[in-house]
């Protein structure tokens, strides 16, 4: 038993001393960040965007039930009112800004709202516009208006 428990620690040692005499090499490692946020390529940032939208799960409630509630219909008659009333507040500017961009005080009414245009301290101008169907208002402080 002393042959081979000599013969085990031999080899025992030639093992350990082999890995001792050979060495391990590495170079150092060095952190590069993937994501250009953090300082990795810029290239990566558009990758990174497919990558995170197709694994997006969550679809925003809102905008499901416009979309999916509506007709095409709908959405074109929406659209198209959308369209129409941005014409009549572009037409209601024009006419209650002066020539040199400042605010003329007043009021214009149109079929459905009424808007008054009232000087208030310190040169300011208060906007208040009114729904004639329902009587709800809002109401801004544009304030430099002469």
């Amino acid at each position: 038993m002393t042959n081979q428990k000599t013969f085990t620690r031999i080899l025992l040692t030639a093992i350990a001393n082999a890995g001792l005499i050979g060495g391990a090499y590495a170079s150092p490692l060095v952190y590069e960040p993937i994501n250009p946020t953090f300082g990795g390529n810029p290239a990566n940032g558009p990758v990174l965007m497919d990558q995170a939208t197709a694994q997006n799960k969550h679809q925003d409630p809102s905008l499901a039930s416009l979309t999916s509630s509506q007709s095409t219909l709908d959405q074109f008659n929406s659209q198209l009112q959308q369209a129409i009333l941005s014409r009549v507040a572009s037409s209601v500017t024009s006419s209650i800004v002066g020539t040199d961009g400042s605010l003329k005080p007043g009021t214009i009414n149109t079929g459905n709202f009424s808007i008054n245009i009232a000087q208030i301290a310190n040169g300011n101008l208060q906007v208040t516009t009114t729904d004639k169907s329902s009587g709800a208002s809002t109401t801004f402080v544009v304030s430099g208006g002469q």
